[in-house]
């Protein structure tokens, strides 16, 4: 199966998606497509990937996301594959309004499960679709960050953008 590469430019670095059939299946702010592929699970993986130089309406997401917008991202398809909470947590990400971020505990309670912060946190550490799933909107109990995949300066710009 083939899978369409694109690496953009933005105030953050570099940031790369794999993109299937008009979904997105990895992205994440690096130039190494290597180090989003482990995030796909096995039964989506390419095993070709084809550069190209836009995505249409996903590319489009992030250009708006860094001008201001962070709407159209939420509406890209996005296709990733886990178990049923896992699954529904990461669609329950999207719902999460910009410039307002949840707690891990808001989070759990949000995917219906309110005992299941660590699975909650699980699904922000196991998403392969970073802004498109925006798992940088989910934050500590005390308002501290907690972890990011893409490092925290990252998650703490994203969040800065959202909030004005």
């Amino acid at each position: 199966m083939k899978a369409q590469l694109l690496t953009m430019s933005t105030p953050d670095g570099p940031f790369t998606i794999i993109a299937r059939d008009g979904a997105v299946l990895a992205s994440g702010w690096t130039a190494h497509a290597a180090e989003l592929t482990g995030q796909i699970h096995p039964e989506l993986l390419p095993d070709e990937f084809v550069p190209v130089q836009e995505l249409g309406e996903i590319s489009d997401a992030v250009v708006a996301f860094y001008a201001g917008d962070p709407e159209p991202a939420m509406r890209v398809r996005v296709l990733q594959k886990s178990g049923p909470f896992r699954s529904h947590a990461w669609d329950v990400l999207r719902t999460v309004n910009p410039g307002r971020p949840v707690t891990y505990t808001e989070y759990a309670e949000l995917s219906g499960n309110p005992k299941a912060v660590r699975a909650a946190a699980s699904a922000c550490a196991f998403n392969a679709a970073a802004l498109f799933v925006p798992c940088h909107r989910v934050v500590r109990t005390d308002g501290t960050l907690g972890g990011f995949r893409w490092g925290l300066a990252i998650k703490e710009s994203l969040l800065g953008r959202e909030q004005r």
